[in-house]
Parts: structure tokens; C-alpha cells; sequence
């Protein structure tokens, strides 16, 4: 690390120009390549994939996107059947028809078909097929079809479009408002822990470059494997809060050795050479985390686990290559004119006077079972939500109430019934005369099922070897009810039916699917999180040299993840100011989300686990006495914690404003997460329990220990200053911290 720390700062201009050209290079080609991001939610082996590959085998014309225009007549205005609502709206789909990119328009004029009309016959819809798939449709190609189709509304006649397609044409607001407020949230925080433009600056220009070249690397990557398109954004939230995390650890650092008298070159080489050890053990964690939703072996999350984990490591690089660059190019600019004017006037500092923090600590010390009870109190009540957690998949329903999908959405499930947006799709496969006329029979036991509102007639295809039934429930398609339909009919209805016959009849649709990948998902959960805790175990084991801190941080990472599971369950699932926030209707909790959360949660948290718990450590390696070793170490890096955690909190907090639902749950997820983490567990429950713990913290098995090998976190400073800990508070004497005294053998 000293070697490297001193190539950059010797070689500034080069390392800057590097960075530069590797973003510059990155973002040119995936401009030139072009995004190739996919939604496939299809898991092999599942009913509902089975139902998607016969219908592009089978039925091509029913594979294929469509969109809907529906529109809407008030009562004063008359019905959908009126002369001049059907010559208004006739015209209008005759010019959508005639537009780039459409292959075909039906309404429900003209025809003896009244399945597109209403019952009250004021709603009615006609279906439009594109020559593409919606994900390769351009916006404005949408957009004009969105806007032929509301030429023809006057008041009193409301024109809506709903299906894929129609969502390319909503934005949320300017293009990266979120990541632009969350920096600058984060850059004041900075401001006010540094008080220098130059040093708020550092962190902030770090992540952006290493951010930003991974950002365009994911388009890239998404032409070699399967890469949803939320992971570049979901990658950029990631890598701005530990991005500007990693540089603050840093740039604090080596502000500190700036502070002592040290040269700048000097300074940096030390921060990168400490800090940046920590930096690069916190990042790999991280990674490692990420990287274990590939034992899902889930090629949905395979691209989402590969994007993240590049863009931590991309910040990683540019924290320890990047920032030293820019640290010895800054000079005495990293402190603030008063921090310059008082070294020049009085010398380096010797010593700090009591603050906050110490006060802080030396509190904890005096109270640890009421405060951590008080903490523990706090996390129970917010996991308690997590217990009524429903796994599901957001769709137009849920999207703000002023979309044009929303309303299109409510409009069909007023006039049609709730479950005519997530029709099921019932696909068998035929051998005979007997198998078709059981599938023909089928029909009419569909209709007397409990929850089916209504049955097409049964499509046998050109050849006859396949059979399509169309089901509308009676339920919402993401009510539980509708669930519960789905798996009567795999269990009960549709076993039946084919009793006797070879007939096979395969149950598909909206529900089916996202039914189908919850339940994969929760199936391998257990193996994924047993994995990823034992993972952190054993880093921490290593580190530690301890049985109980690698314990204390599996229990803290479990219960910071219920807790902001609990948080988005309130909001996202029982509309707790969801709509006030502009992130839609209530709905199920997205199915990926737990894995994904997970793993960063539990890398977050390891990082404020290992900052944390290092100083510590340290403190117990020279004096033997648990109780100053948890109070030192408390006092030296909450004020660090605090403020990296904050950051935190701002940019995952910004992301709300994305407008996208899958990525608002994954900023307040990961926000709420990170201030329990920081403010309840590490500065609060961590050190309550290692208070009563005492010098059990520390205790590991002599067999154990000689069989570990050692590794360090956190080089020891070269020079380190034993003046620059905090000044102690006086205290009366505990009778048991003879006890805490005694060396652990």
C-alpha cells in the first residue's frame, strides 16, 4: 500500500489523466454500443416460463406487447356508443393505425364483439400490437401514439394508454435529479465536518469518477450477460454512498496527519497506508456480498450481483489511486484557513479536548443495560412490520396516480372488473381426440370456479396440439386472493379436469409468473444468507481474532435488515405516505428486493462494523481493559461513522425522487437501514453489549487461535501520536473492571 500510495502522489498528473481517459474511453463505447438492459423475470422449470415458450412457439400473435387506449365518458357526456364518441374516437384510432411501428389497431367499433365495452358502457379500449417489443420501442414512437389518441378528447371523454410501451413515455422529472441532490446533501455534510471547500470537494470528485466509469461500464456489461434495467442505477446509489464514505475515512485520515506537522506527501502516504487498508477490506466485503446472489444461480440477479460489485470496486480503486493523486495536488488546501493559520501560529496540535463524542462514550459506559435495552426496544418495534412482508411485483397500478398507466389502469379496473389487468393464461398441451375434448370441457368448469369473473372460449391453435384459455379473475392481480386462485387451479381444478387423459394444462399470466419467482426466490433465501453470514463471520474471525465479535455482527446485520425491511413494508406495502411521496399505490414488496438488500445491507454494515470495532481492537491490544478499549474506540470513530452515515442517508434518501418504485425501495430500504446501523447499533448497541460482555469479546479458543492466520485491517500509524486521544473524563472506579482487566489467554 506504501508503494502504491507514493507512485500516485509522486505521479499526480498521471493518475488523474489515467482516470480521466478510462471514463472518457468506458462511457464512448456504451455510447456507441448502445443500452441492451432486460427484465426477464423467466426462471426455467416454472409453469409460467412453460406458458411464455409455448405461447412464442405456438401462438406468436399472443407473444408479443401490446398496448391499450381506453377511454372514458362522463355521465353528462353520454356512452362510449354515442355518434360522436365513436366517429371522435373511429377517427382516431384509424390514425394510430397509420403510424411508424404499428402493425395493428382493434376497437370495438364496427364489430358484433362487446367484450371492449363496458357493462355501464362508459369505458371502453382498443388493443394496439407494435411491430417491436416494448423494450425496443422509442419513446417518441410511444409518444405519438399517445398523443393521436388524446386528439381526440374533449371534455367530458378522458383518453388514457396503459401497457409497457405506454411507460417509456413517463419521466419522473430531469435526468439524475436524485444522484444531483443526494451529492449536494452530501457535500454540505461535508462542508461542515471539514470547513474546506478543497477537502469537500476530494470525496465528492473521487466517487463521481469511479461511479461514473461504472456506470458506463454497465451498459457494457449488460451485452454480455442478462442485466436488468434498474442495475445502473441501482449500482450508482450504491457507489455514491460508499464512494464518498471511503474517501471521507481518508481524507480524515490524513487531515489528521496534516494537523501533527506532517509533510502533504507524507500525510496522504500514511491515510492511504492505514485508512485505505480498512478501505479496501471494507470494500471486498462488500463485493463478497454482492457476489454471493450468484449461488441463486438466478441469471436475473447474476447481472444486478456483477454490476454492484463493479461499481464498489471501481470506488475502492479510485480511493486508493485517485485520492492521493488528488491529496498531494490539493497541498495544505485540505484544511481550512483557520486549521492553516493555527498550525503556522501554535504547531502541530497535542492534544483534543473533550467533545461530544467522548462524553458520548464515557454515558455508554456508565448506563450500557438501559441504553441497550432502549435500543433493542427501538428495533423490535420497527422489524415488527417484516412479519406481514408479501412478496410480489409491482406493475402500472402502482405507479403515481397523475401517470397516464395508473389511471388507464384504474379506468379498466372500474369498468371491467379488478382482475381484467392480470389475466391468467391456461396453455395445453393436446394428444388426441379425448385430450381435446377435455380441454374443450374445461371452459365450463372455469366458470363455475370460485374467483374466475370470466372465461374466453378455448383457442386450439392452427395444428391443434395446443390449447389457449384466457381467465379473468375477480381479484386484483396483485391481491392475495388472485394468488390463491392460481395455485387451486396447479393443485385442484386443473388435475382434475385432466384426469384420465394425457392433457397437461400449464397456469401463466401476470400473476402466475411474479407467484412463480417469489417463490424460487424465498426457496434459496436461507442458503443465500447462510452463506453471506458466514462469510462475515469468518473475515471477522480473522480480523479479530474473537468468537464474540463476528457473533455481536451477524445479530446486528439480521437485525438492521428486519428493521428496514419493517421501514418498507410500512411505506411501500401499507402505503404509509406513499402516495404523498409520489411512489404510487400501496402493493407487494418486489421479489429480488430481500436478496439485493441483503446483501448490500450486510455489507454496509460491515463496514461501520469493521471501522468501529478496529479502533477497539487496538485500544484491547494495548491495555487489556475492555471497558477503555469500547470507550476510546467509541470516542474516536462515532464522530466518523456518524458522518459518513448521514452522507449515506442523504444520497440513498435522494433516490426517491427517481420517480422508479423499485429504486425509491431500495433508497429508503437502504437509508433507514444505515441510520439504525450508525446512530442505534454501532454508537449505541455494540458498545452497550461489549460494556456488559466485558473481556468475553475478546475470548477465542487457543486451538483456534494458533490455527487462524493473522491478518490486519488497519496498518499501525508509522508514528502514531499518543496525545491525539481524546482527553479521558473522570469517572468513579467500577469493582468489576479488575475483571475486565484480566488478560484473555
Amino acid at each position: 500500500m506504501a508503494a502504491l500510495a507514493r507512485w500516485c502522489i509522486r505521479r499526480s498528473a498521471v493518475v488523474i489523466v489515467l482516470w480521466l481517459a478510462a471514463f472518457a474511453g468506458v462511457a464512448t463505447a456504451a455510447a456507441v454500443a448502445g443500452s441492451a438492459y432486460s427484465n426477464d423475470y423467466d426462471i426455467p422449470g416454472t409453469e409460467s416460463s412453460t406458458v411464455s415458450h409455448l405461447l412464442e412457439q405456438r401462438f406468436p400473435d399472443r407473444a408479443g406487447d401490446t398496448d391499450t387506449i381506453v377511454w372514458h365518458t362522463a355521465d353528462r357526456t353520454g356512452s362510449v356508443r354515442s355518434a360522436d364518441v365513436e366517429r371522435r374516437m373511429t377517427a382516431a384510432l384509424g390514425r394510430v393505425a397509420d403510424l411508424p411501428g404499428v402493425v395493428s389497431v382493434t376497437g370495438p367499433y364496427g364489430t358484433d364483439d362487446t367484450s371492449r365495452i363496458s357493462a355501464d358502457q362508459h369505458t371502453a379500449y382498443a388493443t394496439v400490437v407494435f411491430r417491436e417489443p416494448a423494450a425496443d420501442l422509442g419513446k417518441d414512437e410511444v409518444r405519438r401514439v399517445l398523443d393521436t389518441a388524446r386528439s381526440a378528447a374533449v371534455p367530458g371523454l378522458e383518453i388514457e394508454m396503459g401497457g409497457a410501451g405506454a411507460g417509456l413515455t413517463e419521466t419522473a422529472g430531469p435526468a439524475h435529479l436524485s444522484e444531483a441532490i443526494g451529492v449536494a446533501v452530501a457535500a454540505v455534510v461535508l462542508f461542515l465536518a471539514f470547513g474546506s471547500l478543497a477537502a469537500t470537494l476530494l470525496p465528492i470528485a473521487t466517487a463521481l469518477v469511479g461511479v461514473g466509469t461504472a456506470y458506463a461500464a454497465i451498459g457494457l456489461l449488460g451485452h454480455a450477460m442478462n442485466v436488468a434495467d434498474f442495475a445502473p442505477m441501482l449500482g450508482m446509489l450504491i457507489g455514491l454512498g460508499v464512494g464518498i464514505d471511503y474517501a471521507l475515512f481518508i481524507v480524515t485520515r490524513h487531515r489528521r496527519g496534516l494537523r501533527q506537522g506532517l509533510p502533504v506527501a507524507e500525510a496522504a502516504q500514511r491515510a492511504v497506508t492505514t485508512s485505505g487498508r480498512a478501505v479496501i477490506f471494507a470494500g471486498a466485503t462488500v463485493c463478497l456480498a454482492l457476489l454471493g446472489m450468484l449461488v441463486l444461480r438466478l441469471s436475473f440477479l447474476n447481472g444486478v450481483a456483477v454490476a454492484a460489485a463493479l461499481t464498489v470496486a471501481l470506488t475502492v480503486a479510485a480511493s486508493i489511486t485517485l485520492l492521493p493523486a488528488l491529496l498531494g495536488l490539493m497541498g495544505m488546501r485540505a484544511l481550512s484557513r483557520r486549521e492553516r493559520r493555527r498550525l503556522a501560529e501554535d504547531g502541530p496540535r497535542t492534544s483534543t479536548a473533550p467533545g461530544l463524542a467522548t462524553r458520548w462514550a464515557s454515558f455508554v459506559e456508565r448506563h450500557p443495560k438501559v441504553l441497550g435495552g432502549v435500543a433493542v426496544a427501538v428495533m423490535l418495534a420497527l422489524a415488527l412490520p417484516t412479519l406481514s412482508l408479501r412478496l410480489g411485483t409491482s406493475d402500472q397500478g402502482n405507479n403515481p396516480e397523475t401517470s397516464t398507466t395508473r389511471q388507464a389502469y384504474d379506468l379498466l379496473a372500474e369498468g371491467f372488473g379488478p382482475g381484467f389487468n392480470g389475466p391468467l393464461t391456461l396453455i395445453g398441451s393436446i394428444d388426441g381426440a379425448e385430450d381435446r375434448m377435455a380441454f374443450t370441457r374445461l371452459t365450463t368448469t372455469l366458470r363455475t370456479t370460485e374467483g374466475v369473473a370470466s372465461v374466453s372460449a378455448a383457442d386450439l391453435g392452427g395444428r391443434g396440439d395446443t390449447g389457449v384459455i384466457t381467465v379473468v379473475p375477480t381479484t386484483a392481480p396483485q391481491s392475495p386472493d388472485t394468488s390463491g386462485l392460481v395455485e387451486r387451479l396447479r393443485t385442484d381444478v386443473l388435475p382434475k379436469a385432466g384426469a384420465g387423459t394425457s392433457l397437461r394444462v400449464y397456469v401463466g399470466g401476470l400473476t402466475a409468473g411474479y407467484d412463480d419467482f417469489a417463490a424460487v426466490i424465498v426457496s434459496k433465501l436461507p442458503l443465500f444468507v447462510g452463506v453471506v453470514v458466514a462469510l462475515g463471520c469468518v473475515l471477522l474471525l480473522l480480523a479479530f481474532r474473537s468468537i464474540g465479535i463476528p457473533v455481536k455482527a451477524a445479530v446486528m446485520n439480521v437485525a438492521a435488515v428486519a428493521a428496514s425491511f419493517g421501514v418498507v413494508v410500512a411505506v411501500f406495502q401499507w402505503g404509509w405516505g406513499s402516495e404523498p411521496l409520489g411512489l404510487g399505490r400501496a402493493g407487494p414488496i418486489e421479489p429480488f428486493l430481500p436478496v439485493i438488500m441483503v446483501s448490500v445491507l450486510f455489507g454496509l454494515s460491515m463496514d461501520y462494523q469493521v471501522f468501529l470495532v478496529s479502533r477497539m481492537y487496538e485500544e484491547w491490544q494495548h491495555t487489556r481493559d475492555n471497558r477503555v478499549a469500547v470507550r476510546v474506540g467509541l470516542a474516536e470513530t462515532s464522530r466518523v461513522i456518524n458522518s459518513a452515515a448521514v452522507i449515506m442517508i442523504a444520497v440513498f434518501s435522494a433516490f426517491v425522487l427517481s420517480g422508479d418504485r423499485i429504486i425509491a425501495m431500495f433508497g429508503i430500504g437502504l437509508a433507514a437501514a444505515v441510520a439504525l446501523d450508525a446512530f442505534v447499533l454501532r454508537t449505541l448497541l455494540v458498545p452497550a453489549l461489549m460494556h456488559l460482555l466485558g473481556g468475553a469479546n475478546w475470548w477465542l479458543p487457543g486451538w483456534l487461535e494458533r490455527m487462524l492466520p493473522r491478518i490486519s485491517i488497519e496498518a499501525p500509524d508509522p508514528d502514531p501520536d499518543p496525545d491525539q486521544r481524546p482527553l479521558p473524563v473522570p469517572r468513579p472506579r467500577a469493582p468489576e473492571e479488575d475483571t475486565a482487566r484480566t488478560p484473555v489467554p
